[in-house]
């Protein structure tokens, strides 16, 4: 059963070393970030989930010790999920659960294994729901750490430039995912999402499917749209 979740952006430029110049722009974000984090710490999890956008080939399951890299970015810093004796290969992580990774590692992450979930920007939300089930039935108590930014369309200079539907959607996910209210996030507009560039509305739905029958209370804070993006950090529990 879900017992706590911490919803983050997954920007890389949330990374000190990507942003450069421009990371202190970030500071309260990472702080919330890291506050979000502890709840995760604070519910003593059996298993951590980190959840995030992904394109292909980086969609699906990651095991523990999955590693990613900011190399792409212009950062030589490279992450992986979760301790293990050895990490794995295979595929590397997508960006949105390298920041997660980056994020944990970040706040001493040590306290339960940990996977990853690499989702598809445009899987359907049944499907999303029903992914979130599975996650909740996988140990007696599982976290989720979801990846995931709102619209990317609030201002001229915006990646997707100016959309005047972006405010009124990251105004109601800020309100559903602070107050944890399942079905509003269940009921997000995938279509719309993907015409603001939300890459946050998969994972969030898949959060929804997992907290079903969790009876969770949610609290948000953080809501902001630094660079014409809606970074929003929330936490269940």
């Amino acid at each position: 059963m879900l017992v706590a979740a911490a919803i983050c952006p997954c920007p890389p430029v949330l990374v000190p070393e990507v942003a450069a110049g421009a990371a202190p722009e970030l500071d309260a974000a990472r702080a919330a970030c890291a506050d979000a984090l502890g709840v995760l710490a604070a519910a003593r999890p059996d298993l951590l989930v980190v959840v995030g956008p992904a394109e292909q080939p980086g969609r699906g399951p990651f095991p523990q010790g999955s590693r990613g890299t900011f190399r792409g970015f212009g950062a030589e810093v490279d992450v992986q999920l979760g301790g293990s004796p050895e990490a794995v290969g295979g595929r590397e992580l997508p960006p949105s659960l390298a920041v997660g990774a980056w994020l944990l590692e970040r706040t001493g992450w040590a306290d339960a294994p940990i996977e990853g979930l690499g989702v598809g920007e445009p899987l359907e939300a049944e499907r999303c729901v029903r992914a979130g089930r599975e996650i909740a039935g996988r140990a007696a108590r599982v976290a989720m750490l979801v990846m995931g930014d709102a619209s990317a369309c609030r201002t001229l200079k915006a990646p997707g430039y100016l959309d005047e539907r972006a405010a009124p959607f990251d105004a109601e996910a800020a309100r559903a995912l602070g107050a944890a209210d399942i079905e509003a996030i269940k009921a997000l507009d995938a279509g719309l999402a993907y015409q603001l560039k939300a890459a946050g509305r998969a994972p969030w739905q898949v959060l929804a499917g997992a907290a079903e029958d969790a009876d969770l209370a949610g609290a948000l804070l953080y809501d902001d749209a630094p660079y014409g993006v809606c970074y929003l950090v929330a936490t269940w529990s």
